[in-house]
């Protein structure tokens, strides 16, 4: 995890996760968006409401930390990586 301890990750803030509810995918430093973005798509357990927000989070850490996002929206990732876009939990 990109040198960070467990200790550290557990003082971010909610607001440093790319999935704040679940605490999953921090997005604190430019190697962390890059690992979120790379993990995406094995995120489980979130709907895609959930997903839409924590794109909006990359993006917007990505901005701040001047990351180049290749996909305009996550669904690409799953696409690139051939995995089928999940479906909502009812």
């Amino acid at each position: 995890m990109s040198g960070m301890s467990e200790k550290e990750r557990d003082e971010l803030p909610d607001g440093a996760f790319a999935f704040p509810k679940e605490r999953k995918e921090p997005i604190n430093d430019a190697g962390h968006v890059r690992a979120a973005v790379a993990r995406f798509d094995q995120v489980e357990g979130v709907t895609n409401d959930e997903r839409d927000e924590a794109w909006k989070r990359i993006r917007a850490a990505a901005k701040k930390f001047d990351v180049d996002l290749d996909e305009g929206d996550w669904r690409e990732l799953f696409k690139r990586n051939d995995r089928p876009i999940p479906k909502d939990r009812k």
